[in-house]
């Protein structure tokens, strides 16, 4: 009975790791998704159209904060899975 407690307390604890692992990493793959074909997209326009470079460069920054602001909440997520 005492090993199966002992078994119980270490899954507990392993658990305590991986599963803020999973969400942050799981929470990371689409915004690097995303990042990807924005950035892909901004330089094809920009290489149609090099007048407009200001432009689209400026909503591409734009679009990465938005996009970096969904891995953040997966991050503050996986930390408080972790800590509380």
């Amino acid at each position: 009975m005492e090993g199966q407690l002992e078994l119980a307390r270490a899954a507990g604890e392993w658990a305590k790791y991986l599963g803020p692992s999973i969400a942050m990493g799981l929470g990371a793959i689409g915004p690097g998704i995303g990042i990807g074909i924005l950035v892909g997209k901004a330089l094809e326009a920009i290489g149609r159209n090099p007048e407009a470079a200001g432009k689209i460069t400026t909503n591409m920054i734009l679009g990465i904060a938005f996009t970096e602001a969904i891995a953040i909440y997966a991050l503050v997520i996986a930390l408080l899975v972790r800590f509380v």
